[in-house]
């Protein structure tokens, strides 16, 4: 990755993140708290950047619609996140492989 690519890659963000200011505040809210839960042990793929997107495009879309954010995805913002990545790798399955494996070869010693 160059130099180029991060500055790209920062001015994506940039973009994505005003897109996130323009919608209402409990949509915002919502997503930040999604953006907390993928981040803590989200699919290895968010980094690619497109489940966030797809978020965005889905909250812009409810907007215009006029629906408000727990119509579209519950209360449980969890369970949301989860249904979205459940045949999803993400960093909390490779941390428990990591511990199994852990476990695995203090039992062989």
């Amino acid at each position: 990755m160059g130099i180029r690519d991060i500055i790209e890659g920062k001015r994506e963000w940039r973009a994505h993140m005003a897109r996130v200011k323009a919608l209402p505040t409990d949509y915002q809210i919502v997503y930040k708290e999604i953006q907390k839960y993928f981040f803590k042990v989200g699919p290895v793929e968010l980094v690619d950047g497109n489940l966030l997107s797809g978020i965005l495009d889905f909250f812009e879309e409810g907007v215009a619609a006029g629906k408000g954010v727990l119509e579209l995805i519950g209360n449980d913002v969890a369970a949301f996140c989860d249904d979205l990545t459940k045949d999803s790798r993400t960093y909390a399955d490779i941390y428990q492989e990591s511990r199994q494996g852990h476990r695995q070869r203090n039992e062989m010693n």
